[in-house]
């Protein structure tokens, strides 16, 4: 009974330790929301972003696919607003629009509607997150953002896009630091899942798809947790993806 006394102590000790240490970090790193001024020069900021990313490019190619930590694999009928979603032995075939769709484990359908209904919710939420990060920059104008400009110290001028409704995530903020053409070369998150406010992500190893939309395929988040956006390929038809057919059976 003693020992286990002392181990329940010690145990305590050290959950105690990491709280106090989790609250000094935060204390030291986490930065407070900057205030932007929304208008016009936002609007212009947002803009310049989208031109450089060529966004326009991006909006009229209609396939895509790419793997998120080389663990979640995607591909997705932009026309369609459909998507396939694999990781594992699971994959969902997903209607978009209505958060619904097929779900398979080792290549068999699940015909339990409970089992099927988590891995569709799974794969929604996969696709909230790896999504973003597969292409925020094109995300700006969706519906339920916000628009504002933030005056950095050295007068330079940064995008802020708050994310008001949608997704999983609503109220996320996230403050996007441009190079002189409006290139992202990283942004400051404040997130519901990340307790530290500020924390930086970088947006660099931009490719090309082939009709000169440009895609960020590595991410290193607070300069510590790097973050590999692979497999990436966009295409006119299924062929040039690398299927034969339509991959997405709904």
């Amino acid at each position: 009974m003693k020992i286990i006394k002392t181990i329940l102590k010690v145990l305590l000790g050290i959950i105690v330790l990491l709280v106090a240490a989790f609250f000094i970090l935060k204390a030291i790193y986490s930065k407070d929301l900057p205030q932007g001024v929304k208008g016009p020069e936002a609007e212009q900021l947002a803009q310049k972003m989208l031109t450089a990313i060529n966004h326009v490019a991006f909006d009229t190619i209609p396939y895509v696919k790419w793997s998120f930590r080389g663990e979640h694999h995607y591909v997705f009928d932009k026309t369609n607003n459909t998507s396939r979603i694999s990781w594992g032995e699971n994959e969902v075939h997903l209607k978009m629009d209505e958060v619904n769709g097929r779900a398979f484990e080792n290549g068999s359908e699940v015909k339990d509607s409970d089992t099927a209904d988590k891995l569709v919710k799974t794969a929604w939420g996969y696709w909230c997150n790896d999504s973003f990060w597969f292409n925020a920059p094109s995300k700006v104008f969706d519906n339920g953002t916000e628009r504002s400009v933030v005056t950095n110290e050295d007068g330079s001028k940064s995008l802020m896009v708050t994310y008001i409704s949608g997704g999983v995530t609503p109220g996320d903020s996230y403050l996007w630091h441009l190079d002189d053409d409006g290139l992202p070369n990283c942004y400051q998150m404040w997130t519901k899942i990340i307790p530290i406010g500020g924390v930086s992500a970088s947006w660099e190893n931009w490719v090309e798809l082939p009709n000169g939309a440009k895609i960020s395929s590595f991410h290193n988040i607070g300069g510590k947790m790097p973050l590999d956006i692979g497999d990436i390929k966009g295409g006119f038809t299924w062929n040039e993806l690398g299927f034969d057919s339509n991959p997405i059976q709904l």
